[in-house]
């Protein structure tokens, strides 16, 4: 699982049948540097934003985790072409980078 920040909504005039009514996120991945930056840091990082479906209810500027890969299409029943979902809200992170 990675942490990024919701930086917007994609909103979809069509659709694959099984992901009609889908919510989909624009997504920021954050790495070391970004979360050792603090709270107050840029919204967005230095990596390519990516599209997260989500079924959290993930909104712009929440703290997200998300799953790429073949691990995002395995809460689905049937095949489904998803790359990455969100798997957490997250509340809090406390991070202390180590010397």
């Amino acid at each position: 699982m990675r942490l990024g920040r919701v930086i917007g909504r994609v909103t979809l005039s069509q659709a694959a049948p099984s992901l009609q009514g889908a919510r989909w996120l624009i997504v920021s991945p954050l790495g070391r540097d970004d979360l050792s930056a603090g709270p107050g840091a840029a919204a967005v990082s230095r990596e390519p934003s990516l599209v997260v479906y989500d079924d959290l209810g993930g909104a712009a500027g929440d703290l997200i985790g998300f799953v790429e890969g073949r691990e995002a299409a395995m809460p689905f029943e049937q095949p489904t072409p998803v790359d990455a979902i969100n798997g957490a809200l997250i509340s809090n992170v406390y991070y202390h980078p180590m010397p």
